[in-house]
């Protein structure tokens, strides 16, 4: 919107108080924004910092699932979106006024489960994904019992914890398991909210903080949740799980850097759009030290909007890339290369 327009849409609505001859706007601008449960944590931090910084916007977020909030950014209901998903050409062709996808911070998927007694726990990839896919039902099953000699596995029956909402964790998660098995692929497939299997015991909950409360109620269970989330409440019994190269890692810093670094953005622009695509997936990472479940996470944003608002959301990106990264591992995400710090910088200023 050209500021003529929104100076007069502004006296309309009677928010301007001071209009400055220079022809900028003397006003608070509110920012609503919806979506991913991944990166709520740091974005909270993020947002209410940014906040007190700059005076005149605020910032409010929703943490619905990245399915919510691509769909709060398609319906017009929100400034900003984010999801662990990115977006699909066809939900990128339903934006009328464009976007611009910009990954803000990335992190690691980990497995977290219930296991009286069990404090360490090494995960094959044909055990997880067996798992998940309700072939391998027992905690007792030799393919869990190979990797975990000496532990007193029981004769109990494995409860599944997913997540019910449409989320970019289960996008990330699906995504990798689709990768390395190809029983996986075909059963369930890679999507926001994949059809778990019927066989076994699957139980599903809304974000991170309904599936680690499933997992915390129901002894024998095992879930997927977003590192920083795990770290952020404490919770120890964490599975080690089989890399690429045949390591079992643990998410960390380190281990999360090193999967991102053989992360590569195609080239061009996205749909309809002269916004650079900066829509990276690494469904399965190679590396030594690389743990195997990583992803970016993005922020949505309208392509053409207000000038007053397109300034404010520019002015967010730049505080999330110059003062964000530097809490994301004390909170659980792995800050962005820089290299990539540069590309997002580029990019935000086609939000206008």
């Amino acid at each position: 919107m050209r500021k003529a327009t929104f100076i007069q849409s502004a006296l309309a609505a009677g928010f301007v108080s001071i209009l400055a001859f220079s022809g900028t706007v003397s006003a608070d601008v509110k920012l609503n924004g919806s979506g991913a449960s991944f990166p709520f944590p740091i974005y909270s931090k993020w947002f209410k910092d940014f906040s007190k910084a700059e005076k005149g916007i605020r910032v409010d977020y929703q943490s619905k699932g990245s399915g919510a909030g691509i769909q709060d950014l398609i319906n017009g209901t929100v400034d900003f979106a984010a999801s662990d998903a990115a977006m699909e050409d066809d939900e990128i062709a339903k934006v009328k006024q464009g976007v611009v996808l910009l990954p803000m911070t990335a992190g690691e998927i980990v497995l977290i489960y219930n296991l009286k007694g069990v404090d360490e726990l090494k995960l094959s990839r044909a055990a997880y994904a067996g798992i998940f896919s309700g072939t391998i039902t027992q905690w007792n099953d030799p393919a869990i019992a190979a990797t975990n000699p000496g532990v007193a596995l029981p004769d109990k029956a494995i409860t599944v914890v997913t997540r019910s909402d449409s989320s970019g964790t289960s996008y990330v998660f699906s995504g990798h398991l689709a990768a390395i098995s190809p029983e996986f692929e075909k059963a369930v497939g890679k999507s926001k909210q994949p059809n778990w299997p019927s066989s076994g015991k699957f139980v599903a909950a809304p974000k991170n903080d309904g599936v680690t409360a499933q997992v915390q109620q129901n002894e024998g269970s095992i879930g997927y949740v977003e590192y920083g989330f795990a770290k952020l409440t404490g919770w120890k019994q964490v599975a080690q799980i089989e890399n690429k190269s045949g390591n079992f890692v643990s998410a960390g810093p380190e281990t999360g850097a090193a999967a991102l670094a053989s992360s590569e953005f195609p080239e061009g622009t996205l749909p309809n759009s002269d916004a650079p695509n900066l829509i990276a997936w690494n469904w399965d990472p190679a590396g030594a030290d690389a743990y195997p479940i990583v992803s970016f996470t993005w922020m949505l944003f309208y392509k053409d909007q207000d000038d007053a608002k397109a300034e404010a959301l520019r002015k967010l990106v730049k505080y999330g890339i110059e003062e964000g990264q530097k809490i994301a591992d004390s909170m659980g995400y792995i800050p962005l290369p820089e290299n990539v710090q540069q590309k997002v910088m580029g990019a935000a200023e086609f939000i206008q």
